[in-house]
């Protein structure tokens, strides 16, 4: 064998046991037993994981041309920080540029992260347009090992098109493909937005104001009529509400194919961090919520409301964040999570026992690898499964600092937290390419997942 994981304690979504694994040519070969290995990991005292899948990311831009921005990680600088966080696999969302077939954004954004990519990849080609030729196209992606779109309900183009978006998740249903949908109302978001701007109110403070509650909750009301209606496998990205959490509720009791996805800062952060001075940093979208909605956000992690948890990484400098000239409903979204969310999902739900071992796998590896058409390759710890692995040491303590970590964001919103529990090793199919938060991999080794359609878990 190539490598040998000795005494640690496996965990999958199902169980846990101290096990060595043995790893050769990439793969997992043997768990338990005798075994030797040219090279040893002592891994005593700690758990040894399957490697992160975050299915959604930002590391390609989502348009380009003179004067227009992108986020600060492209895929080498997001996928560094990936492993130094644990997660050996990304999902991120192509865009294609104005003009374009969803297929012609695909093949430029994977000739980019094949070459640049220090972890292994796959893409949601992002549907904007949705034309007679772009439905034709879902089977065809579907059929090449890209079984999932992406749509955005919180863009006008959405309702002036929304019978031919229905068709489109039609056609995505037939094909096996995952619906991914951004859930806020378009025209709820303009209007609060004027509100805004006619009472004069120009601080960020005022930044849910203008994404509130409502305008998730009636979005999510109306995708879970298109799942509905279409058949198709689908997922809300980034719920941050009780209210949106309870009608998805209601439709998986009603036995449909609905899945929930919420990001870290929605179960760490809630609306009060916007009334700090430097609060613009906090802007995401949906905005930070309260309370009780966090609560209930980590409830539905317990209960498996919740299917996963992952970042929406797409990062700004500060600089960006908090650039004086943008009023509450121009604020620049997103921000550096890949490297931290983990930890902080470990620290903040396992450590203090508000969520399982167990569920912690579910939700960060295995449920987005059986979602997307990666399972078992992915997200579980098997033979003949890839070795991507997360040796993580429940005891090391560390103090975050964004401006130590691998994003070009330069910080971080949990910056000054300490967490308990941190990566100590991060394999990807059976190299070590990170040991504590250094991280040796070489861009372009990453590779694309070639992904199955949807089979209902």
């Amino acid at each position: 064998m190539d490598l040998v994981i000795k005494r640690g304690t496996v965990a999958t979504a199902s169980g846990g046991a101290v096990l060595d694994v043995g790893i050769q040519d990439g793969q997992i070969v043997q768990m338990g037993g005798a075994m030797s290995a040219a090279h040893e990991i002592d891994a005593e005292g700690m758990f040894v994981l399957p490697g992160g899948v975050d299915p959604h990311v930002h590391l390609t831009p989502p348009r380009t041309g003179p004067g227009l921005e992108s986020w600060a990680d492209n895929f080498e600088i997001g996928t560094r920080a990936a492993l130094a966080g644990g997660v050996t696999t990304v999902g991120n969302m192509s865009f294609p540029r104005k003009g374009e077939k969803m297929s012609q954004g695909l093949e430029r954004d994977v000739e980019d992260s094949n070459s640049t990519s220090l972890t292994d990849f796959f893409h949601h080609p992002v549907l904007l347009d949705p034309d007679p030729d772009s439905l034709k196209e879902i089977p065809e992606l579907a059929a090449s090992g890209h079984p999932s779109i992406k749509i955005f309900l919180s863009f006008k183009r959405f309702d002036r098109n929304v019978d031919d978006f229905l068709r489109a998740m039609r056609a995505a249903s037939q094909a096996g493909s995952v619906v991914l949908l951004h859930c806020e109302d378009a025209a709820l978001m303009g209007c609060c937005g004027e509100l805004v701007r006619e009472a004069g109110l120009s601080s960020h403070r005022h930044y849910p104001e203008t994404r509130p509650v409502v305008a998730e909750r009636i979005a999510t009301e109306r995708a879970v009529g298109f799942c509905e209606i279409s058949g198709a496998a689908t997922y809300i990205v980034h719920l941050s509400s009780q209210a949106a959490l309870e009608v998805c509720r209601s439709g998986r009791a009603r036995g449909l194919p609905l899945y929930v996805e919420t990001r870290p800062i929605y179960l760490h952060l809630d609306r009060s961090r916007f009334d700090e001075p430097d609060g613009a940093k906090y802007a995401g979208a949906p905005p930070l919520r309260e309370h009780y909605d966090r609560d209930a956000l980590w409830a539905g992690i317990v209960d498996g409301s919740v299917s996963t948890v992952a970042t929406d990484h797409a990062p700004w400098t500060l600089e960006q964040k908090l650039d004086p000239t943008l009023g509450p409903a121009e604020l620049r979204q997103g921000m550096a999570e890949l490297e931290t969310s983990l930890p902080m999902l470990w620290s903040l739900g396992v450590a203090t026992k508000k969520i399982s071992l167990n569920r912690f796998v579910e939700v960060t590896s295995t449920n987005p690898a059986k979602l997307f058409g990666m399972y078992p390759q992915k997200g579980c710890i098997a033979p003949g499964s890839d070795a991507d692995l997360l040796v993580l040491d429940p005891n090391e303590k560390r103090i975050i600092d964004g401006s130590q970590m691998h994003s070009a964001a330069g910080y971080s919103p949990y910056d000054g937290w300490e967490v308990v529990g941190w990566p100590k090793f991060t394999l990807s199919r059976g190299e070590v390419v990170a040991e504590g938060s250094s991280v040796d991999a070489s861009p372009g080794r990453g590779k694309l997942v070639h992904r199955q359609p949807f089979e209902r878990p």
